[in-house]
């Protein structure tokens, strides 16, 4: 069974040589850098095979770093890119997006005050059919406006899309955090929608193995099915050693059988994002 980690952020320093953008420096997950080196240690020790770099907001658009480890590390490591997507430049460059190195995708957040209203008021408008004309999946993190998200799948069904995060919102825990789950539950409809089962364990109070968060997991799977809920973590803001968010899916949930665990754990968000599995044989 391969694992693949459906997300993780390296970043490197804030340096007049690598300016970061203004303010962003208090959103970094930690103060210090997460490089490449520090990534394929943890990857080893937890025998994780291959993990998709999302680059952090807190860099700013720029994808330099997750690029250059892919291209250092081609089986270990590919990328769902940033873009501006209110600059009108950008839409120039998703026809030719999936050509840099590594790149498979993109991803856009649409949780903060400034890129919240991007999604409903027109200015993503133009990356829906120019990335379903392109074949470019999208990841996104869309809280509480999981039904825009309904209406571009429906509108777009070449699309392929991916929910981060069970798209559950910043800062809750427990009962806060998983209380619109069937808004998410619905768009098991779509098709071309899937979702990423990330960074769970920070949205509870429980410790290891967090039983009520497996009956959320148990939901989303027996809706989406197996093949379309990937597993990672957000490596950098994991609330638990990299073992136990692996052994959280492969030993706690007994009602997923080793079928189940193979296209959540890595198979699944391989083939949804186009990242050939390497032959076994």
């Amino acid at each position: 069974m391969i694992i693949a980690d459906a997300q993780v952020h390296l970043w490197g320093a804030d340096t007049p040589e690598r300016p970061w953008p203004p303010g962003r420096a208090a959103h970094a997950h930690r103060p210090t850098p997460f490089g490449v080196d520090e990534l394929l240690e943890r990857m080893d020790e937890a025998r994780v095979d291959r993990a998709i770099i999302v680059p952090p907001s807190w860099e700013g658009d720029r994808n330099d770093l997750a690029i250059e480890a892919a291209k250092l590390n081609p089986e270990r490591f590919a990328v769902m890119g940033r873009l501006a997507i209110e600059d009108p430049a950008s839409r120039t460059k998703i026809a030719t997006w999936k050509q840099q190195t590594g790149m498979l995708g993109l991803r856009f957040t649409f949780h903060t005050e400034q890129s919240k209203p991007w999604l409903t008021d027109g200015t993503a408008d133009w990356l829906w059919p120019e990335a379903e004309k392109a074949g470019v999946p999208i990841m996104l993190l869309p809280p509480g406006q999981l039904d825009a998200v309904d209406r571009i799948a429906q509108r777009h069904p070449k699309l392929r899309l991916v929910i981060d995060h069970l798209a559950r919102p910043m800062g809750a825990k427990d009962e806060a955090a998983f209380g619109d789950l069937d808004e998410l539950l619905k768009l098991a409809k779509r098709h071309n929608v899937a979702v990423k089962a990330t960074g769970l364990m920070g949205y509870s109070t429980e410790s290891y193995p967090w039983p009520a968060l497996q009956g959320h997991v148990k939901r989303v799977v027996e809706a989406f099915g197996p093949q379309r809920v990937f597993w990672g973590t957000d490596i950098t803001r994991l609330a638990c050693t990299y073992q136990e968010a692996i052994t959280f899916f492969t030993e706690e949930m007994d009602f997923l059988s080793d079928e189940d665990l193979e296209w959540i754990m890595g198979r699944g968000v391989c083939e949804w994002l186009g990242w050939p599995i390497p032959d076994e044989d």
